[in-house]
């Protein structure tokens, strides 16, 4: 792991870098991006470049790293690295692009501490980033074996077979393979991405949870239109029935396991798209565990896979459900999500999915409910926010 030298150097700096961390990434992209714009076309998402949360969270993550390695020498922060090894791997990332964000990023560092960078505080820092890198690289190589491919080459072309809307703003596409290969696993809760080329000529990805899948081989995705997101405003206004996609292969490793403790599915607006393929699953596995699936939107009318949900919960021996909608009248609850009187199972194990800011709310009710943290799992759509808000 990291040298002692190392260790020594970074725990000194580490207050210095980390207060610089979101200038230093600000300039790591506008720099790369300005001599490699190629990179934009198909692998970075530019979206979150305008808005500043790729920075934001590539900041978090690197300071989380660090952090993890002064705090416990002797152990790597896995967790924290499989997160970011599946959102690479549904991308396409590959190892060499590991050596160009380090020329950029290492650039960035130099222009921003000036003379606070010293050799030695530079090959300090070096350290942690290959560390890091290292640990990604191989991870993301077993991910791509699992997955069956090689070098980011994980995409397909997959033809609409149904759109359905859910809600005013939600639509699902039913999606089913073309061409002879197999089609990859899926476990309830994984998420593909989605390829497709903007109006000028760009090509952007976005992540979409599969909502659904089948043993005849269909996918389902569900995409709420958000505002200023060019993607999903493109799907909805374009994509009909017998349309081509390409979509990647599944990742991600917030997924359903296998086992017999209680569940407890927590979710809001198009955070329930996780938990609505969880629900599927159990349903159709005849699962006998005891589920309990909480909701919160803001209307009975914008809860998307709404049906699904009540169907699959009540198809379900040991379910039972509780909604919250903000508009009167309209679920079991009125308002935010608020966990007094909903009795959480013993030995619970707790998937979640929604807006950061639901997701530490709840994952603090959970805990005071008797919750034991490293029982709650959670999907973030987009770059992963929670570490940089903690």
């Amino acid at each position: 792991m990291l040298s002692a030298k190392a260790a020594e150097l970074v725990r000194a700096t580490l207050p210095v870098v980390g207060a610089e961390l979101e200038t230093i990434t600000a300039r790591f992209y506008d720099t790369m991006f300005a001599e490699r714009p190629e990179l934009l076309d198909g692998l970075f998402n530019r979206g979150n470049q305008r808005n500043g949360e790729q920075r934001k969270a590539l900041a978090g993550a690197f300071a989380a790293f660090a952090g993890a390695l002064l705090a416990d020498p002797g152990r790597r922060p896995d967790e924290l690295l499989a997160r970011i090894a599946h959102k690479h791997t549904a991308v396409g990332v590959t190892d060499d692009q590991y050596v160009i964000v380090h020329k950029y990023l290492f650039g960035a560092i130099a222009d921003v501490l000036g003379d606070a960078l010293t050799p030695d505080v530079a090959a300090a820092w070096d350290e942690v980033y290959w560390l890091m890198a290292g640990a990604l690289i191989a991870m993301e190589s077993r991910i791509y074996a699992e997955a069956g491919a090689r070098d980011g080459r994980t995409w397909r072309a997959w033809r609409v077979v149904e759109r359905r809307e859910e809600t005013p703003d939600t639509v699902s596409l039913v999606l089913s393979p073309l061409g002879d290969e197999p089609v990859p696993p899926a476990r309830p809760g994984q998420y593909v991405s989605v390829r497709v080329t903007m109006p000028d000529g760009v090509r952007q990805l976005r992540q979409y949870t599969l909502s659904g899948h089948g043993q005849d081989g269909r996918r389902s995705i569900t995409v709420k239109r958000v505002r200023d997101g060019e993607v999903s405003s493109l799907l909805h206004a374009t994509v009909k029935e017998g349309d081509e996609l390409t979509l990647s292969a599944p990742f991600g490793d917030v997924a359903l396991e296998d086992g017999d403790a209680p569940l407890v599915l927590v979710s809001a607006g198009i955070g329930c798209t996780p938990i609505a393929a969880m629900l599927r699953h159990l349903a159709d596995t005849g699962s006998r565990r005891r589920v309990l699936v909480l909701h919160a939107d803001r209307s009975r009318a914008d809860h998307a896979l709404r049906a699904d949900m009540e169907r699959h919960t009540d198809a379900l021996p040991a379910g039972e459900r509780v909604f919250w909608y903000e508009t009167p009248g309209d679920g079991d609850r009125t308002g935010l999500m608020d966990l007094e009187g909903v009795e959480i199972p013993e030995g619970a194990v707790v998937y979640m999915c929604g807006p950061v800011e639901f997701m530490r709310a709840a994952r603090t009710g959970l805990i005071e409910a008797g919750v034991a943290p490293r029982d709650i799992h959670y999907e973030v759509f987009g770059p992963d926010l929670w570490l940089a808000a903690a």
